[in-house]
């Protein structure tokens, strides 16, 4: 360890999580490393809300039982990137490491202990400087409601989990997406930490630097976090359209990136109006097949989760998610970004 000195460092960027924050705290104050190696930075970027109360209860909670070092700070750029940037100069010199959280999150009590253990094993076969390791997401713990559990069925389906960096991966390995990622801080120093251009997908920008400065990224399944996700089929939307939009701006940037996946349902739909055009026997194909696939993850999904409505609204929320991220797609190449309002 580092000597009774703090050796790694919780970041949460929070805005209007009253609802969630305490929660997310109550878990990082319950962790079996001892709290001297561990401390939490809550950056607030001027909510509306009680969030600020809460994390102050939480800062007494964790004084009264002898945990982490919890501080709250005022966000006054508001966004995650500025945030995160902001957390690296208060950092104490003795922080090696920083942990991405966010307000609507919670962890298992040995989370960090195993963030460490598997850095340490990780670093000893890299070839290379080890720069992120990334972990699972998973659901909220207790009820989902019927919405958020076709959301979740379609975020662990391979046409709807993109890259799979939530809960579908059961193998530690390389990756270029990690999800909820610690970092190595003089990593992030080299690197001039995150881009504050982006609004979102900053950290998708940070990791291909990383890898563009020759760290290594990681993900492991030997830990996760739960993460509340979207309950409401509007708020899909809107998180599948700036998904979309802030890809494109990460793809402009960095062109080497681009996955042809992404692209697909733009693809089938241009194929579709030409082949309408040319009035073949063809046109409805590539709809057809589209239907299909639709329909087969519907019940598929439908017999693992054993929940007949799945069968309707898994393909309901793959059509939105690859419908809102396409057109994402193509706003981002139109215009400049502004901020969320999906949460």
């Amino acid at each position: 360890m580092s000597g009774g000195q703090p050796l790694i460092a919780s970041i949460i960027p929070v805005l209007n999580e009253s609802a969630y924050i305490g929660a997310c705290l109550d878990s990082l104050i319950a962790q079996t490393l001892p709290a001297e190696y561990h401390i939490v930075l809550v950056l607030d970027g001027g909510s509306k809300d009680s969030t600020c109360v809460e994390v102050s209860k939480a800062i007494e909670r964790s004084k009264a039982v002898n945990g982490p070092l919890i501080e709250l700070h005022s966000n006054p750029q508001k966004h995650v990137a500025e945030a995160r940037n902001l957390a690296m100069t208060l950092l104490p010199d003795s922080i090696q490491y920083t942990v991405e959280m966010i307000g609507h999150s919670t962890v298992e009590p040995n989370h960090l202990e195993i963030r460490l253990q598997e850095w340490t094993r990780i670093e000893s076969d890299s070839s290379a400087p080890l720069g992120a390791v990334g972990i699972r997401v998973k659901p909220q713990i207790g009820e989902l409601g019927m919405v958020g559990n076709w959301i979740e069925r379609t975020l662990s389906s391979p046409i709807g989990s993109g890259s799979g960096q939530f809960d579908a991966f059961s193998n530690s390995g390389r990756t270029n997406t990690p999800a909820f990622a610690m970092h190595s801080r003089s990593a992030l120093e080299k690197i001039g930490g995150w881009d504050t251009s982006y609004i979102t997908s900053q950290d998708s920008d940070l990791s291909m630097r990383l890898l563009e400065a020759e760290f290594s990224i990681y993900r492991t399944p030997a830990t996760s976090v739960y993460m509340v996700k979207r309950s409401g089929l509007l708020k899909w939307w809107k998180m599948g359209h700036r998904y979309g939009f802030w890809r494109m701006k990460v793809l402009r940037k960095h062109p080497k990136r681009v996955s042809l996946r992404e692209f697909l349902p733009w693809f089938g739909l241009l194929t579709t109006l030409t082949l309408s055009f040319l009035q073949t026997e063809y046109t409805l194909i590539l709809p057809g097949i589209y239907s299909g696939v639709l329909l087969l993850e519907g019940i598929r999904s439908s017999i693992a989760s054993r929940r007949i409505s799945t069968l309707i609204g898994v393909p309901l929320c793959l059509f939105i998610l690859h419908s809102s991220f396409s057109i994402g797609l193509l706003d981002g190449l139109l215009r400049k970004g502004s901020a969320p309002t999906d949460r």
